[in-house]
């Protein structure tokens, strides 16, 4: 079976699609069919720029809200550091050391 060429789609195009969800009234289901974009891949990009602000209701975003927006990513990342290395410990924890015997 001959593998499909990942596709690379630019910022504006990404934007364009995600604005016509938002502010132009049209369902997922329609912007992908005429966008040939899969449903799932236009979800992630209206997902990911809910999270960013990127589009927010047809008004610029704030410095603000850009720096509360940056401020939540970072503490979600120092989160999920602080989860994998409580499962490291507790990892480390369980395994037996390499004595002399």
């Amino acid at each position: 079976m001959e593998r499909i060429p990942r596709q690379f789609y630019t910022q504006e195009f990404k934007e364009e699609a995600v604005s016509l969800v938002e502010n132009g009234g049209l369902t997922v289901a329609e912007v992908s069919r005429r966008l040939s974009v899969s449903q799932q891949t236009l979800r992630n990009w209206i997902k990911k720029y809910r999270q960013e602000g990127q589009v927010s209701s047809g008004r610029p975003v704030t410095e603000l809200e850009a720096e509360v927006s940056r401020l939540r990513k970072e503490l979600a990342e120092a989160r999920l550091e602080k989860e994998i290395l409580k499962k490291a410990m507790a990892y480390l924890a369980k395994a037996p050391r390499g004595g002399t015997r």
